[in-house]
Formats: structure tokens, C-alpha cells, sequence
């Protein structure tokens, strides 16, 4: 009974986490992939007269060039002057040349977040009213192209050749020390360094053109490369391929040295001691994505990046190891066959892998989405729902390969008494019949070709057992031939019975390929291979998506200032700010709109607006405002707006008693503790 309801709970629990666990996440403010949330000018607005600067608010702290922040003339000239400055930590502003004619002019932008992806685009605004315009509103595409596409298939290479290489590893240690003789393990983990060490230099080389040109030929430009080498991705880069050059030696010791070694206490010391280190190169490749990307930035980063650790970790075991059983299952010799208790090792192994995973993606999920509608509105979350629709798959298909487990253990000590019987039986008849030969060759004068004889009838044996070099798949050794001089009866007998060890591996190998329950656990595990190749996809993928939290602040921002724009091309000299605000409790997510008219010395009047970040209309429970003119001492000036309607607050008279630039600040309660205050300073009068 209990055998046949564990299975199925650890599948529900399973299940439950993969499915549900993201669905836990509650708002919260995090930081990945910057976004812009504010411009000044705002986007599409007319101004009366040339500004003397732009401005650019982004959703975090990103790296700039010299060029990464240009405003084109309708003509297509840029009007810009000097470098971009950092005003503020997430603003940036660039100053624009003297007397500038009336007209459309374009920004546009291209930088680099904190989590290493490249950022750009583009907006208008006007000067005494709109014109036709020569550029393009598009702005430069950073990361697209064929240099954006082969940096893609670099990232995704790097992922599926650090799970093959620390999860094969892990699979031989942990679950089959035997394989570690294996060649065609030896292979794929070997494959798996390679790879990732090949896709890093191509990461490495361009890097460069990525983030600014997005040509092919700057790929191999000095230049770029040595601004590479000074970020934060270069050195988690370069890192890296010194943590491989460890991970060589790890490799070699493990099927070398650790190969060789007979069973015994020496060889469980170096058993624990590649473990250890194992884990520590391991974690430290996993550390070079952690350091450099979405776990990096944002709230709770030095939780977030260990966190971010394990989940990588925990991929690797899982996938890897599957990986590492699927070519076991395949192209493992008939002599050296995967035990059913390896699989069940395995088994466990991958378990606690995906309980971990599902851990580690809820708080991930947290800090990437913020909220609920982040699931369904943003191409983050539909991603991510495929992702654990994907992982939900496949822990699907992993209940079905316990089964088959079960069943192959079941069967695989009695077919192991009956092949021994007969490997017993094939040996006591090569020898009688050495024995015999033997004899006839002593009769007849010829003791050296006996001699001969029974080397081969001892090679037979050593073949029969499985002990010999001759298999049939091609792995190891044909044997040797007889030493010169030796009689053609010896190399006849060593002829035959290397063919006897042959037919006698083929067997064996139809044998175990006929076995059912061996051929039905090979296909599950090859369907879970399936799903996790597209699954590192998705995955890969996501890790160059905007976050939904940050897609939906850049929405509310977009609709936010296209609301505001009638308002602010008004010729009464109306002043519209926006300014997203986040109170960091649940629900606490919004645009605040101050609408002051006219913006000039004396009487004005006030609207405030507030919005969610889907551009609908939010009643909080208060608001207030005030205003300060920092440069003469002047304030604050509280003001109390009423509550007109949802999302909408009024107030009449707001006395500006002198010109100059006054900082608007707003305070925004969402509820009976959580509370923001935003503030945007403005010219009035």
C-alpha cells in the first residue's frame, strides 16, 4: 500500500509546487531589465518654446556612452550638446543647443541596464507645433539583428553545456560511479565543458557589438572588447573561463584518476573530495550568471543572486542528470549495464532538485512580476506560465519513469542470477574444451601451440565473464593478436574465441534491449529529455525578456503621458506631471498626475489623477501635495485636494507667489500603512 501512494503524493506535491508556487507571489517592488517611466518633454506634447535640455527617468541605474542619448532635428541632425549627465541616479538629461527653430524633434536612446540587457528606443515631441520629421520613431534596435540572434544562441549554448557538464558529473558521483568508465559518458560531459567554454568567448567577443552597434563586423573590434573587459558582464565573463580551466582538472581526475581506482576506503575519500569541489566549481560557474544579470539589481539582491545560485544548480542535476541517464540507458556497454538502484538514485536526486527549483522560482517570480496581472498582460508572465506548464510536463513524464523503475527493479536481480548461470556455464565449456585441445596437442608433440592453447581458452574465459577487451560496441579494445611465433591453432583459438566474446556481448546487449521494462523506462526518459530541451528554451529566453514589473511601469508611463498631452500643448501654458509611484505594499502600484493650470505666479488650479499601471483609474484613500522652491526657502506648501471621483481630485486657488523651478511632491496612501511619497520638479511662471 505504502509503495503505491508515496509515488503518487511526491507527484502531487510535485505538481502543486510547479503549477501554483508562482502563483503565490504578491506585489513588491524588483528591479530587472531597465524600462523608461518618464521624459521631459514628455512624449508627444507640443511645447511653446525650445527646452534647454532633455531629460529621461528610467526604472533603474543604467550605463551610458557618449552617444547613448541623442535628439534629432526634423531634418535628422542632432541638436544635442555634450555627453549625457547623471542627474539623479535613474534620471539622465543631455543639453541641447541654443535657438532651435519650431518643429518635431526625435529622441532617441540606447544603454545598458544593470542586468547587463541593452535598452533603447525612441520618442517625439514638438516645438510650437508638430512638422514632418526625416527619422524614424523606432530608435535603434539594441540586441536585434544577426548579432542579436547569434548572442541568443551563445546564451543558450552556455546554459545547456554547464547542466550537461556539473549535472553528467553529478549523475556519476551521486548515482552511477561506475559510469565513470563509461565512454560515452566520458563524452557528454567532456561535450558539455567544451561547449560552454566555447559559447563563452563567442559571448565574450560579441558582447560588444550587442550592446551598441548590433553590426557583425565590430564583433572582433579591440575596442569594444577592452570597454567589455571594464563592465560588470565582462568580468563575470572572463570569470567564468577561469572557473572552466578548474573544472578541466575536476574532469580529468574524475575519469582518470577516479576511474582507475579500486574500490575501497581511498577511493570513497576521493569520492568525497571531488564532491566537495565539484559543488564549489559548480557554484561558482552558476555565480557568473547570478552576478551579472536579473538576480543582480533590485530588491533583495544579496538574497536574490544565492538564490538565483541554487536555482541554477538545481536545473543542472535535473536536466543534466537526465541527460547523463538518457545516453546511459542507450550507450552504456552490455558488460557495465545501469542498475535499477542507480535509477532510483537518480530518481531521488531529481526530486529534491525540482522541490528546490519550485522553491527558488516562487521568490524569483516575486521579485520578476509584482503582481497578478503581470501574468497575463506581460510577455514575462505568459512566458513564464509556459515555462511551469513545461515543468509541470515533465514532472508528468518523471512519475511515469518511476514506474518503470519499480518494474525494472523488480525484475533485474533474478535476470542478473539466470545471466550469471550462463556466463558460469559458457566458461566451464570454453574450458573443458581448451582442456581437451590441450591434450590432443601434448599426443601429438605440439606442447607449445597447447600452451598457446590455453592462453586462449584463459582469454575465452576472461572474454565470457566480461573481464576481457573484446565488446561490441566499440567503446574498448578487439584484444591482442598472438605473439609472433605462436601456431596457427593458437591464433585460431584466440580467433574464436574473441568471435565467441563478441556474439556472446551481442547477446547480452538483446537481451537486455528485449527487457520491457528497461525499453519502456529508456522512452519515458527520452520524452523528459524532449520537454527539457524546449524547456531551457523558454527558459533562455526568459532571461532576455522584459520583466513583467518593469513592461507594465513603462505602460503606465506611455499611457499615462498620452493622456496628459492635450493638457500640455495647451496654449494657457498648462503644466502636466506624471510620476509612477509604488507604496511596496499589495496594490501598491500606480501613476499620479498633477495638472496645474495655468502654471504662473498667483491663483491656479489643481487636478491630481491617480492610475494603476494598466492605465485605469485608482482610488486610494488620500492624497496630498505640496510645493517647494528649494533655490529662495520658500515652502512646503501643503495642499489638500477633494476627492471629485475615482481616481480624481480637485483643488481651486493654489496660490505660486513668485517664479522660478518649484518641486511638486505628492503623497500617495494606499492603505493604513503603506504610503510613498514622489516628487518632479517644474518650471512656473
Amino acid at each position: 500500500m505504502t509503495r503505491t501512494i508515496t509515488p503518487r503524493l511526491r507527484t502531487l506535491v510535485l505538481l502543486f509546487l510547479a503549477v501554483t508556487g508562482a502563483l503565490l507571489a504578491g506585489a513588491g517592488p524588483a528591479s530587472a531589465h531597465a524600462a523608461l517611466t518618464g521624459s521631459d518633454p514628455a512624449q508627444g506634447v507640443v511645447v511653446p518654446k525650445a527646452p534647454t535640455q532633455v531629460s529621461l527617468t528610467f526604472s533603474e541605474k543604467v550605463a551610458m556612452s557618449g552617444d547613448s542619448l541623442r535628439v534629432l532635428d526634423p531634418q535628422g541632425r542632432p541638436v544635442q550638446q555634450g555627453e549625457p549627465a547623471d542627474v539623479s541616479g535613474t534620471t539622465y538629461s543631455v543639453r541641447l543647443r541654443s535657438g532651435l527653430g519650431k518643429g518635431t524633434y526625435t529622441v532617441t536612446y540606447q544603454v545598458v541596464s544593470a542586468d547587463s540587457h541593452p535598452v533603447s528606443g525612441a520618442y517625439t515631441f514638438s516645438v510650437g507645433a508638430p512638422s514632418q520629421t526625416v527619422v524614424s520613431a523606432s530608435g535603434p534596435a539594441a540586441g536585434g539583428g544577426v548579432v542579436g540572434a547569434l548572442y541568443a544562441f551563445g546564451r543558450y549554448l552556455s546554459y545547456g553545456g554547464f547542466i550537461v557538464l556539473a549535472g553528467g558529473a553529478a549523475f556519476v558521483l551521486a548515482c552511477w560511479q561506475r559510469g565513470a568508465g563509461v565512454r560515452a559518458l566520458q563524452r557528454l560531459v567532456v561535450g558539455g565543458w567544451l561547449a560552454l567554454t566555447a559559447a563563452t568567448l563567442w559571448l565574450l567577443l560579441l558582447r560588444g557589438s550587442y550592446t551598441t552597434s548590433g553590426k557583425l563586423a565590430d564583433v572582433f573590434d579591440l575596442d569594444l572588447l577592452g570597454q567589455v573587459l571594464q563592465t560588470k558582464t565582462g568580468a563575470a565573463l572572463v570569470s567564468r573561463l577561469l572557473l572552466l580551466a578548474a573544472a578541466a582538472l575536476f574532469v580529468a581526475v574524475l575519469f582518470g584518476t577516479y576511474n582507475r581506482r579500486e574500490e575501497g576506503e581511498e577511493k570513497r575519500d576521493l569520492t568525497f573530495g571531488l564532491a566537495i569541489g565539484g559543488v564549489v566549481v559548480a557554484a561558482g560557474l552558476a555565480s557568473s550568471w547570478a552576478m551579472a544579470e536579473h538576480a543582480s539589481v533590485g530588491l533583495q539582491a544579496g538574497i536574490a543572486m544565492p538564490v538565483d545560485v541554487v536555482h541554477l544548480l538545481a536545473v543542472a542535476a535535473w536536466l543534466g542528470g537526465l541527460t547523463a541517464l538518457l545516453v546511459a540507458l542507450y550507450r552504456a556497454p552490455a558488460e557495465t549495464p545501469v542498475e535499477a538502484a542507480a535509477v532510483r538514485r537518480f530518481s531521488r536526486l531529481a526530486f529534491g532538485s525540482v522541490v528546490t527549483l519550485a522553491a527558488t522560482g516562487i521568490y524569483q517570480s516575486w521579485r520578476q512580476l509584482g503582481s497578478w496581472s503581470a501574468f497575463t498582460e506581460t510577455g514575462y508572465g505568459q512566458l513564464l506560465l509556459i515555462k511551469i506548464a513545461l515543468v509541470a510536463l515533465l514532472v508528468g513524464i518523471a512519475s511515469v519513469s518511476r514506474r518503470w523503475t519499480g518494474r525494472l527493479a523488480d525484475t533485474v536481480a533474478p535476470a542478473k542470477a539466470e545471466r550469471a548461470r550462463k556466463e558460469r556455464a559458457e566458461k566451464e565449456r570454453v574450458t573443458s574444451a581448451a582442456v581437451e585441445q590441450t591434450s590432443d596437442t601434448r599426443s601429438t608433440g605440439h606442447a607449445g601451440s597447447a600452451g598457446n592453447a590455453v592462453d586462449a581458452a584463459k582469454g575465452a574465459e576472461a572474454a565470457v565473464a566480461g573481464e576481457g577487451k573484446a565488446t561490441g560496441d566499440g567503446d574498448t579494445g578487439t584484444g591482442t593478436d598472438s605473439e609472433p611465433g605462436s601456431g596457427g591453432d593458437s591464433q585460431r583459438a584466440a580467433q574464436l574465441a574473441r568471435q565467441r566474446a563478441v556474439i556472446d556481448a551481442a547477446r547480452r546487449k538483446r537481451l537486455r534491449d528485449a527487457d520491457p521494462n528497461r525499453f519502456g523506462l529508456r522512452r519515458s526518459v527520452f520524452a523528459e529529455a524532449g520537454v527539457a530541451v524546449v524547456l531551457l528554451a523558454v527558459t533562455t529566453a526568459l532571461t532576455q525578456t522584459e520583466p513583467g514589473r518593469t513592461e507594465l511601469e513603462a505602460k503606465a508611463g506611455t499611457s499615462a503621458s498620452s493622456s496628459s498631452s492635450p493638457s500640455s500643448s495647451a496654449p494657457s501654458g498648462a503644466l502636466t506631471l506624471d510620476m509612477p509611484f509604488d507604496t511596496g505594499g499589495t496594490d501598491g502600484k500606480g501613476v499620479v498626475s498633477v495638472d496645474l493650470d495655468p502654471a504662473r505666479v498667483g491663483g491656479n488650479e489643481m487636478h491630481v489623477y491617480v492610475r494603476r499601471p494598466n492605465g485605469r483609474a485608482f482610488d486610494v484613500p488620500e492624497v496630498k501635495v505640496s510645493f517647494t522652491l528649494e533655490a529662495k526657502k520658500i515652502g512646503p506648501l501643503p495642499v489638500d485636494p477633494d476627492h471629485i471621483t475615482t481616481g480624481h481630485w480637485s483643488a481651486n486657488g493654489v496660490q505660486i507667489p513668485m517664479a522660478g523651478d518649484w518641486k511638486i511632491a505628492v503623497t500617495v496612501r494606499t492603505s493604513d500603512i503603506d504610503q510613498v511619497t514622489v516628487s518632479k520638479n517644474a518650471q512656473i511662471g
